[in-house]
């Protein structure tokens, strides 16, 4: 990758209903049933569109979010959203979180290669690994799966879905009318796996996507989610409260990516902000307290119990985190969120009711309350000092907070040369200074049927 691709600053606008803070669908401007409002989602993926960000990313999870009582619980199935985004949109990158744990390789394979195929090449898979309880009951488990379980699983998916992308070769089809010949089956790659998970015939039964793969993304941070990202990811979705955090994780999954045989230029790390943005500091830090004015702390302390897979009663609002909490106890849900809660709050001695007021806006993201200008320095001092490739923009409330970024923060930006004027490719991959990955499968020298394993794949 050239020096000038590596100083093109990337944006993702992660979209969320109403915006990111919790509190967001309470304020008099918000649409309270965003969640299912298709025009508002188009004019989200039509706003970032127009400030010619990266891509646009959906988050989801095959559960309720909560009870339900004090937050919009549920959302739109984000292929199917993103589907409806691709005939509103033409350029901007469409990603959608889907997870490896409760789907099969075949199905979501073909459901993601006719998302890219339907969108010209915009389609993006953040691969999660699905850490919570109440997700595994909806798929008839007692308990989840654990950890390294769930991620000895995405490991065999990735190897199969990229196989079953592969299975078709880009001079399969022939659609001779002359011969009326329509394909050369030499070029149509059977499967045939057998795994410790799955068992995969092949070929899939949709060309090859335009991109080759969508776009991998990964937003595990723990032990094994990094070590799977050097392995498959393309771009890293993750969380920091600080900039020494994120330098530091930045240059192990770059270290990582490198031992795994990859270029570490290829990854695109993309750490969250939450932005609060005003005119002066003073303006900014109000907009910030209404919000937090807003917050329901029973909400905040069962997202909270969650997290540490504890009960909300064990926490008292104005003491800090209990000792057990302290002590980092095992869990098999989200080892890294957890980690970057005990080090918040200890770092900056904070009680329960101040953590959850922290975790408001951002679920642990990085919150950054000022001017357009401290939003962009601060930008820039993460992406040229080696902790970031980009952002995640989680605007608090949308589209306020997206409109306000591109209005004031964006010309900044732009005036520094670190962001584009206007798209120069019409793939995500294009955006993202990405290849179109080789076929695993092809060979010049022969059109001989043949059956194969996936390549790298467990046996």
């Amino acid at each position: 990758m050239s020096d000038q691709r590596r100083r093109r600053l990337h944006l993702n606008a992660f979209l969320m209903e109403a915006g990111h803070h919790e509190a967001a669908w309470r304020l008099p401007h918000s649409n309270p049933r965003a969640d299912f409002d298709l025009r508002h989602w188009i004019e989200l993926a039509r706003l970032a569109e127009s400030a010619k960000f990266d891509s646009l990313f959906l988050a989801d999870g095959p559960a309720v979010t909560g009870t339900g009582e004090f937050r919009p619980p549920g959302q739109l199935e984000p292929l199917t959203l993103l589907t409806a985004l691709s005939q509103a949109t033409s350029r901007i990158g469409l990603i959608a979180t889907v997870s490896s744990t409760y789907n099969e390789p075949y199905n979501l394979a073909r459901r993601l290669a006719s998302v890219d195929h339907v969108s010209g090449g915009r389609a993006g898979w953040n691969i999660v690994t699905s850490a919570g309880a109440d997700e595994a009951a909806n798929f008839g488990l007692e308990n989840r799966p654990g950890h390294a379980q769930r991620y000895a699983r995405a490991d065999e998916f990735l190897h199969i879905a990229k196989a079953l992308w592969d299975s078709w070769e880009s001079e399969a089809v022939l659609a001779d009318k002359a011969t009326g010949r329509y394909a050369e089956p030499a070029r149509l790659h059977r499967l045939d796996h057998r795994g410790a998970h799955f068992s995969v015939a092949g070929p899939l039964n949709v060309e090859r996507p335009p991109q080759g793969y969508p776009l991998l993304v990964q937003a595990g941070s723990s032990e094994d989610g990094k070590d799977f990202a050097a392995r498959h990811a393309e771009a890293i979705f993750t969380a920091h409260q600080t900039y020494e955090r994120a330098a530091g994780f930045y240059a192990d999954l770059k270290a990582r990516t490198r031992a795994a045989g990859r270029d570490p230029d290829g990854v695109i790390v993309l750490p969250g902000i939450v932005p609060y943005i005003g005119s002066t500091e003073a303006e900014a830090r109000a907009l910030a307290k209404q919000f937090d004015e807003l917050r329901v702390p029973e909400y905040g302390l069962r997202q909270l119990a969650a997290v540490f897979e504890t009960e909300p009663s064990v926490f008292e609002l104005d003491e800090p985190l209990p000792d057990f909490i302290l002590a980092r106890p095992k869990l098999e849900g989200s080892q890294s969120r957890s980690d970057l809660i005990i080090e918040l709050a200890v770092r900056e001695k904070l009680t329960v009711r101040q953590v959850i007021s922290r975790l408001g806006g951002g679920r642990g993201h990085f919150e950054f309350i000022g001017t357009p200008e401290q939003v962009a320095d601060t930008v820039i001092t993460w992406f040229e000092g080696g902790a970031a490739d980009g952002f995640n923009i989680m605007a608090p409330a949308l589209p306020s907070g997206l409109e306000t970024f591109i209005e004031h923060v964006l010309p900044i930006l732009r005036g520094k040369g670190l962001f584009r004027e206007e798209y120069e490719g019409t793939t995500l991959r294009d955006h993202y200074g990405l290849p179109v990955p080789a076929n695993q499968f092809h060979r010049e020298e022969t059109l001989a049927p043949r059956r194969r394993r996936c390549a790298g794949g467990p046996q």
